[in-house]
């Protein structure tokens, strides 16, 4: 293609600049490299075909499965409000996985064109990732209850570069290890065939160290509404940052939601885990979750000494004998039991509610997690060392003296 608009310095370079830029701003990881080699790529098709473009500047920007939607959405918002090359593109219709109706990062792309077609990218990244100090403490210790769209949105960013150390877990195996304290007799005894039966080298065991599984049971009730899904974002968090993460939403029914928070894309899981549940926002039916939980997936995903942590405020509409039953029972299962309560935010908090009374006894940790603060507090306790199982020491210490 001849003439002033060509791929390289005309109006079409300008357009895959600005496109790339806001591929960036929406989470994609696109450096300058890839841009030049769209603007080198452009060159070789026929950009009237909206198709060719579209395939040529996805298998260049989308590096990752996880991108495919975001990258689809874009490109037809981007390309189809583009005055300057509309004539250009819409000769031949996009690929039938773009025409599929706006995936669960839509909102997120509209957000970052908005941005990008105002500032060029260093200054959006100051603007809206590079906070200042004094906004940093605000957001810090603001609740999350009472922040705005604009703040949620910088939470979100904040709580998705927040990393969980691995807190290592102590288990039965063993495995070769050169400063272990067990003698491995069969590796030794092989060994020494070499050298005519001497033993020369002694080898050692040492114990598997793991990562401790977490379990998260997360109340979705209508009092719980102003935190479920800043929640739902830490939770998808950690869970990309272990894979022994299991996830379960209650409210007046229990719903497992560990798959559709494994998908890498918070949006993408989100939007799963929106479909996937029918009791959002209603009442609180504690025991009856907890007792669903117990039968069907207290001997499946407690094992290893799995952490459990509570999300809820505790407010019961049944409170009776069998919340306070199935509550020792999950103490019991577990190596940790962790309460966190947005409550306890208030400085003048009591357990005054049955259902709090009747729960609180059973519990390792009583935390509040209503702001960031609180949330990297939890971070720094889940990647404390573990020490044995409360469990075991409540048997230990049950047993009758000789």
């Amino acid at each position: 293609m001849q003439g002033s608009d060509t791929p390289a310095n005309g109006l079409i370079a300008d357009n895959v600049v600005g496109f790339a830029r806001a591929l960036r701003v929406a989470g994609l990881p696109i450096g300058p490299g890839a841009v030049i080699d769209a603007l080198n790529a452009i060159r070789l098709i026929d950009i009237g075909n909206r198709a060719d473009m579209f395939t040529t500047l996805e298998s260049i920007f989308v590096k990752r499965h996880e991108h495919a939607l975001i990258f689809a959405q874009a490109f037809d918002l981007f390309f189809r409000r583009s005055e300057g090359i509309e004539h250009m593109l819409d000769s031949v219709p996009l690929p039938p996985e773009a025409k599929k109706p706006p995936p669960p990062a839509a909102r997120r792309v509209q957000e970052a064109f908005a941005q990008s077609r105002e500032v060029a990218t260093q200054e959006i990244e100051e603007k809206n990732i590079q906070l200042s100090v004094s906004d940093r403490e605000v957001l810090q210790s603001k609740d999350f209850a009472q922040m705005s769209a604009a703040e949620i949105v910088e939470v979100t960013r904040a709580i998705s570069n927040m990393k969980l150390p691995q807190a290592e877990l102590l288990t039965r195996r063993f495995a070769p290890n050169a400063r272990g304290h067990k003698l491995d007799l069969r590796r030794t005894l092989r060994g020494s065939l070499r050298t005519g039966g001497e033993i020369i080298n002694f080898q050692r065991l040492g114990r598997i160290e793991k990562p401790a599984p977490i379990v998260a049971l997360l109340d979705i009730s209508g009092s719980m509404s102003d935190y479920t899904r800043l929640f739902l974002h830490f939770l998808h968090a950690i869970t990309d940052a272990r894979k022994r993460v299991s996830v379960f939403l209650f409210g007046t029914r229990l719903t497992n939601v560990t798959r559709a928070l494994r998908a890498r894309d918070p949006d993408e899981a989100l939007a799963s885990v929106s479909s996937s549940v029918e009791d959002w926002a209603g009442g609180t039916r504690i025991a009856t979750s907890l007792h669903k939980f117990n039968n069907l997936w207290g001997r499946r995903v407690l094992g290893q000494g799995a952490i459990v942590l509570l999300i809820s405020d505790g407010l019961e509409r049944e409170a009776d004998s069998r919340l306070e039953f199935e509550m020792d029972r999950l103490h019991r299962s577990c190596r940790r039991l962790i309460w966190l309560n947005p409550l306890l935010r208030f400085e003048g908090f009591e357990a005054k509610a049955q259902g709090i009374k009747m729960m609180l006894p059973h519990v390792d940790e009583f935390r509040p997690v209503h702001n960031l603060r609180s949330m990297e507090g939890l971070i720094a306790a889940l990647s404390s060392p573990l020490h044995a199982p409360p469990a075991y020491e409540r048997r230990a210490a049950s047993k009758p003296a000789a």
